[in-house]
């Protein structure tokens, strides 16, 4: 009892506080009650002893002021002075005559004048000075006792309170508190209990009810618990055997799948340089067919070159050379001259597009190029592969747009568009328009293709950028086109691409970031 009733503990000094500040905040409004009550009596007495001074003092001073009798006026004036509060009084008349006595340097609080009359003739004024002096420190006084009285029945009252509470609640909770700190799951079978309690049973009593409940719950609660471990542990040896086949199975299934995916991977490898190649060698057939032209007429006019000039040969050997013959002569040369000198031009300009795209197949560096320049290269060599269709190709770039890229990167995905649009949109078709756009905006260079062809069908349109996705199975087509397409821009170029939705046709947007190469500055 005595560990559990002191004032240490932080229930008790909890307690203890309020109970004080209840209790200092009551007796302090009860004592300033009091304390106002007693100044408002002792305002009214003052009142009443004015109105005393004023029945029985003044008649008695109008006489002696009458009679001119002065050691009666200062007797009389020694029994206001005497009165509790009155500290000063004064009086005089028009004849010069005054009498003073009292305290002069008092702290005045109230003053009353009184006129002095006898027989209907004012014979002079009497002015009393009161002060609240005795009634501060009366109040003073109430205040130290009241305030000792009320601090001794809050000690005794917050003492028995305490007290109370201790024998009631707060040994009980000590009990209960100790009892279910020592716990645990090996004295589960000890009961609690609270002693010296009363007949009636009340919240502790519930209290303790609860806690036994509990323990009884725990106890069967901690009895499944052992059974359910012990049919966890036998499951778990089980499991553990299982997934020891299972993880053997597992690895084999997993080294059969890596070796069939790396075996996917190279046949995927191999048929994307199998796609190239083919690419390649349609360049070849296209380009070597349309360099066989000019070469043919650059042939066919030498041959006729040269019959003019053996023509020419003989009529200057036989003399017979005239000047009509021989301006014919040179007019022909001229021209066939001239026949030969375009269809070279021609030939070399197929031939170097033709080189510039063959060489970026096979060699793949990041350089500065002029893109309006290769982009013409690349749809000029791309072309030949359908010269006898009526294609319109239109091909939007700057002129003056130079930027370091992967030129052999955009040869595949513009060859690959021009020949899906050839094969797939402008199939059974003679005609048929193409649009190649390039800008550079905000640091990225965006493409968009379109053609007017039939389009992409719906069944295929959600995966046209997977591998393998084709509606040529079985005519020749591999389905890596457009895989390829979204391989060079995602991994490459770093770019994205997407198929917009068109009327007719398709289009597709490629934006990749923008790289520009530095022109070094030469000193002079």
């Amino acid at each position: 009892m005595i560990d559990a009733f002191n004032f240490i503990n932080k229930l008790n000094r909890r307690l203890l506080t309020y109970i004080l500040l209840c209790s200092v905040f009551f007796s302090i409004c009860s004592t300033l009650i009091q304390l106002y009550y007693s100044f408002q009596n002792d305002l009214l007495l003052l009142e009443q002893r004015f109105d005393n001074i004023e029945k029985s003092y003044i008649p008695a001073l109008a006489a002696s002021l009458w009679d001119f009798n002065d050691s009666l006026v200062t007797v009389q004036l020694k029994g206001i002075v005497d009165l509790p509060d009155i500290r000063l009084v004064k009086i005089s008349n028009d004849f010069d005559y005054q009498r003073l006595l009292g305290q002069p340097d008092m702290t005045v609080e109230k003053v009353v004048e009184y006129p002095i009359s006898y027989l209907d003739n004012v014979v002079g004024k009497l002015t009393v000075y009161a002060d609240y002096q005795e009634i501060y420190q009366k109040l003073y006084q109430q205040a130290g006792f009241i305030l000792l009285s009320e601090s001794i029945k809050i000690f005794l009252l917050t003492f028995f309170i305490l007290f109370i509470v201790n024998q009631l609640i707060t040994r009980h909770l000590f009990r209960i508190t100790k009892y279910a700190q020592q716990l645990g799951s090996h004295n589960l079978e000890q009961e609690l209990t609270i002693l010296n309690r009363y007949q009636t049973r009340d919240e502790l009593d519930d209290l303790v009810d609860a806690i036994n409940t509990m323990r009884i719950t725990l106890k069967a609660d901690i009895s499944k618990l052992e059974d359910v471990e012990n049919a966890l542990l036998t499951l778990n040896s089980e499991l553990e055997i299982k997934v020891h086949d299972r993880t053997a199975k597992l690895a084999e299934s997993n080294h059969q799948l890596q070796q069939s995916f790396d075996d996917l991977t190279l046949a995927k490898d191999k048929i994307v340089q199998s796609e190239k190649m083919a690419s390649l060698g349609q360049l070849v057939a296209g380009v070597a067919h349309e360099v066989n032209t000019p070469l043919g007429i650059c042939v066919t006019s030498i041959s006729a070159l040269r019959e003019n000039i053996d023509s020419l040969k003989s009529a200057v050997n036989n003399e017979k050379l005239t000047k009509s013959l021989l301006v014919n002569k040179l007019s022909s040369l001229h021209e066939y001259e001239k026949i030969i000198e375009r269809s070279l031009i021609k030939s070399v300009e197929l031939i170097q597009s033709f080189k510039s795209v063959a060489v970026e197949q096979h060699t793949d560096p990041e350089v500065d190029i002029n893109l309006a320049k290769h982009v013409n290269n690349v749809v000029n060599t791309v072309k030949t592969m359908f010269k006898t269709k009526n294609y319109i190709i239109k091909v939007d770039v700057d002129e003056k747009l130079n930027l370091v890229t992967y030129p052999s990167a955009w040869n595949q995905i513009l060859t690959n568009f021009m020949v899906n649009s050839h094969i797939h949109g402008f199939e059974n078709s003679q005609e048929g328009e193409m649009s190649i756009s390039f800008t550079a905006e905000n640091g990225y260079l965006t493409l968009l293709y379109k053609d007017n062809g039939k389009g992409i069908s719906d069944e295929i349109k959600n995966k046209v950028f997977e591998p393998f996705i084709t509606t040529k199975r079985g005519q020749g087509g591999s389905g890596l086109g457009l895989n390829i397409v979204f391989n060079l821009v995602d991994a490459k170029l770093g770019g994205t691409i997407k198929s917009l939705e068109v009327d007719n046709g398709v289009c597709f947007k490629v934006r990749v970031p923008m790289h520009h190469k530095s022109v070094p500055i030469i000193a002079s």
